[in-house]
């Protein structure tokens, strides 16, 4: 069984927007209920991490981008119960935005679809919850003319 499903506690994730020339990077899931759904490259923070570097190094290990963080972008909670109640999952995910630095954008097996895209098209795509909010505000912070 997945050890992430059925948690005792929540787990601690960092993702990252990173903003180039306008345009936002996504990630398409791998994983059930977000399979084929748009998001962030995040994962979860190892022990002795910070954040910051969690997100940078999910960032390169899900896209092959590198970036550099200008700051928080806001967080987000993931709760969600399976049809008897129990609590299937739970994360607590510290999103950053990020001035892209180098890479196109590679798939991985954590990220098998990359896309840049500009808000209006973001907008037209399958999302995980609330991404708009993010990715309307890293374009605030990063600025389009990275």
């Amino acid at each position: 069984m997945n050890a992430r499903l059925y948690p005792d506690r929540p787990f601690l994730a960092a993702s990252i927007a990173v903003v180039r020339a306008g345009k936002v990077l996504l990630a398409a899931r791998t994983t059930l209920p977000d399979e084929q759904v748009f998001s962030l490259p995040g994962g979860i923070v190892e022990v002795g991490e910070t954040l910051e570097t969690a997100a940078l190094r999910e960032l390169v290990e899900e896209t092959s981008v590198t970036a550099e963080i200008v700051g928080f972008n806001g967080f987000r909670e993931v709760i969600d119960r399976d049809e008897t109640g129990r609590f299937r999952r739970h994360f607590v995910i510290a999103s950053f935005a990020a001035r892209w630095l180098a890479g196109e954008g590679e798939p991985s097996a954590e990220a098998p679809e990359i896309i840049w895209t500009d808000l209006a098209e973001a907008a037209t795509l399958p999302l995980t919850t609330g991404l708009m909010r993010l990715l309307e505000r890293a374009c605030d912070m990063v600025g389009g003319s990275s």
